[in-house]
C-alpha cells in the first residue's frame, strides 16, 4: 500500500494537498502532519513512499530543512517535495543540493501542475522500490538515477543529457528487447508529443552516447512504430 506523508502546519492548504493526492490516486494512504516533532516522530516510524513538506512550520523558519536531513540519514532515498511560500528562484536550488526532489512554490501552480509533479515522484518512487526488492544482477552498463538528480553513465563514463531525453532512454533501456512505440514515448516527452520531436531525442541521445562510446549502436530504429534497445550494446545479427 502506497503511504504518503504531507507535513503542513496550514490545516487548509494540509487538506487541499491531501485531497488533490487522494482524488488522483484513491487508495493511497495519506498522513498529515502539523509539526516537526510530530512528522519526525513518524518519519522514524512509517516507511513513506514519498513525503511532501513546508520549510517552514509553526515557529522554526527552517524546520523543514532538518526533516530533510533526517530523512536522508534515516529512510535514505525517500523522494521529496517541497511546497513553500519562500521564493523558488532562491530556494529550489536549496532544497535541490539537499536531494529534494522538487521544489513548488505556494500561490504559484494549480492543481494540474501538482497532479502532474506528484505522479511523477509516485512513479519513480515505485520503480526504486521495485529495483531494491529485484534479486541482485551484474553492473549494469547504463546507470540511470531514478530522481534524474545524477548525470547517467555509459560503461563509467557521463552523459550529458536533458531531461527529456534521459526519460526517453530510461524507458528505452528498462524495456529492452522490446519496440517502444512512438505512443509509449509520448507519455514521457512533456511537449512536442510528436514523432519528429522524439526523434530528435533520440539522435540526441546516441550522439551522447557515441561521445562516451564511439562504437554504440543499441538503439534501433523500427520504421514506422518506434525505437528498440538491443541488448549487448549490439545489434542483433
Amino acid at each position: 500500500m502506497t503511504r504518503v506523508a504531507v507535513i503542513e502546519d496550514d490545516l487548509p492548504t494540509s487538506n487541499q494537498l491531501a485531497g488533490w493526492i487522494r482524488a488522483a490516486r484513491p487508495g493511497i494512504v495519506v498522513d498529515q502532519w502539523f509539526d516537526r516533532d510530530g512528522a519526525e516522530a513518524a518519519l522514524e516510524r512509517e516507511a513513506y513512499d514519498v513525503v511532501l513538506l513546508d520549510i517552514e512550520l509553526g515557529r522554526e523558519r527552517h524546520a523543514g530543512v532538518a526533516l530533510i536531513n533526517a530523512i536522508n540519514k534515516r529512510r535514505a532515498g525517500v523522494p521529496v517535495l517541497v511546497v513553500s511560500a519562500m521564493p523558488a528562484a532562491i530556494y529550489r536550488s536549496i532544497m535541490k543540493a539537499l536531494d529534494a526532489w522538487d521544489y513548488l512554490q505556494k500561490t504559484t501552480f494549480e492543481e494540474a501542475d501538482f497532479i502532474e509533479t506528484f505522479l511523477e515522484i509516485l512513479r519513480v518512487a515505485r520503480e526504486r522500490r521495485a529495483q531494491q526488492d529485484a534479486p541482485a544482477t551484474p553492473a549494469a552498463e547504463l546507470s540511470l538515477d531514478p530522481l534524474w538528480q545524477r548525470t547517467p553513465t555509459w560503461r563509467g563514463q557521463r552523459i550529458n543529457l536533458p531531461l527529456t531525453a534521459q526519460r526517453i532512454l530510461a524507458t528505452l533501456y528498462q524495456r529492452r528487447g522490446e519496440v517502444v512505440s512512438y505512443e509509449d514515448l509520448f507519455d514521457v516527452v512533456k511537449s512536442g508529443r510528436n514523432r519528429d520531436n522524439v526523434r530528435k531525442h533520440v539522435s540526441t541521445i546516441r550522439d551522447a552516447l557515441r561521445e562516451a562510446d564511439a562504437s554504440f549502436e543499441a538503439i534501433e530504429n523500427v520504421p514506422m512504430r518506434g525505437f528498440r534497445w538491443v541488448d549487448g550494446g549490439r545489434p542483433r545479427p
